[in-house]
């Protein structure tokens, strides 16, 4: 297996060396186009104009792509709102695209929208079209419903841990010419019931960036729930894979996904899942992560028990009456205030206590 990694902007040049590093082990590399509405925020919303985004990302992009790494441009916004059918939107794709393929080539694209899949079928069918995780098309009719449009899914993540569940998908995969894809390092939350209002909420970023909000309103149900050290456990129940074990599923799926675009430190992330090997706070990996809500506590990776991979591999999702994720976590979440704390950078791990 091979990663596909998220394309993020950084001024000191980190990111590219990222690439650079694991170019071997980096198959791709997923990206928006500057100041489109996508599944996180826009490139160039950072203060920057949208010129120097533009003239970095495609930059950035040559440089990719002269290393031999393929390109998946995104569209994957949640919602596309009155435009979301229309002739404008169509014009709009394929001048992205062909702007795109001009400056660098372009091999692939994955979005939310069967419309937008549509324009790209018909304007450009050479490109491997995919599905976007935030479909959440996780059974076999809902890839039967769109396999005129897609070339390939991202399952539905909270299929992850289920092995012979993801094997009945790839079998009628293969039997119908589709690949399917996986995103390794979520963060969110077990069937999240505020996913669909906090992904069209950064769909239309732009436009709630300019409204008088309510400033007593989190919108974003997983920070709130995880207020409340007794639901930390939920953070286990997720659908990430840990480094260590994404090596049980070769065979199912030729590219992985890790979430970079927006992760503070994308060469941590690459880093422990090329090499499969991880000792820090496990949660540092993710995507959003929610280290700031464990603090000062941490996710010791190290700790995780022998049998963690085969019971959540062959979960039932019983969670009223199993109990095991709740009892993992009291093993594996240490104290960083009695600790020496658990290296953010991948090196080294200290878990006896200070003198």
């Amino acid at each position: 297996m091979k990663f596909s990694i998220g394309y993020r902007q950084a001024e000191d040049g980190s990111f590219m060396e990222t690439v650079r590093e694991f170019r071997k082990d980096i198959a791709e590399a997923y990206f928006p186009w500057v100041g489109q509405a996508s599944g996180r925020s826009p490139i160039g919303a950072d203060g920057r104009s949208r010129s120097s985004a533009r003239k970095m990302l495609e930059r950035d992009l040559g440089e990719i792509r002269d290393m031999g790494i393929r390109l998946n441009i995104l569209f994957n916004a949640n919602c596309y709102g009155a435009e979301g059918m229309s002739r404008k939107l169509e014009k709009d794709i394929v001048s992205t695209v062909s702007h795109a393929i001009r400056i660098a080539g372009v091999d692939s694209a994955t979005t939310t929208s069967p419309a937008i899949a549509h324009i790209l079928k018909k304007h450009f069918p050479e490109l491997e079209t995919r599905s976007s995780v935030n479909m959440k098309i996780g059974t076999i009719e809902g890839m039967a419903y769109l396999a005129h449009l897609f070339d390939g899914y991202y399952v539905q993540r909270e299929h992850n841990r289920d092995i012979g569940y993801l094997r009945e998908l790839k079998k009628w995969a293969d039997a119908n010419g589709k690949k399917l894809y996986l995103l390794a390092n979520s963060g969110c939350l077990h069937n999240c019931s505020g996913q669909i209002f906090h992904d069209n909420l950064v769909a239309h970023e732009k436009e709630v960036s300019r409204k008088e909000n309510m400033n007593d309103f989190m919108p974003y149900t997983c920070w709130n729930f995880l207020r409340e050290a007794r639901n930390w456990s939920s953070i286990l129940k997720a659908s990430w894979i840990r480094p260590e074990d994404l090596h049980n599923y070769e065979g199912l799926f030729e590219t992985v996904k890790l979430a970079t675009r927006i992760h503070e430190k994308p060469y941590m992330v690459v880093n422990a899942y090329a090499s499969g090997k991880f000792r820090g706070n496990l949660a540092d990996l993710f995507e959003p992560t929610f280290s700031a809500a464990l603090a000062p506590n941490v996710i010791d990776n190290t700790k995780f028990p022998s049998d963690w991979f085969e019971r959540t591999s062959t979960c039932r999702r019983n969670c009223e009456e199993c109990g095991y994720c709740a009892e993992v976590m009291k093993k594996v979440l240490v104290n960083t205030e009695k600790y020496v704390g658990i290296n953010p950078d991948n090196r080294r791990v200290e878990t006896r206590p200070t003198q």
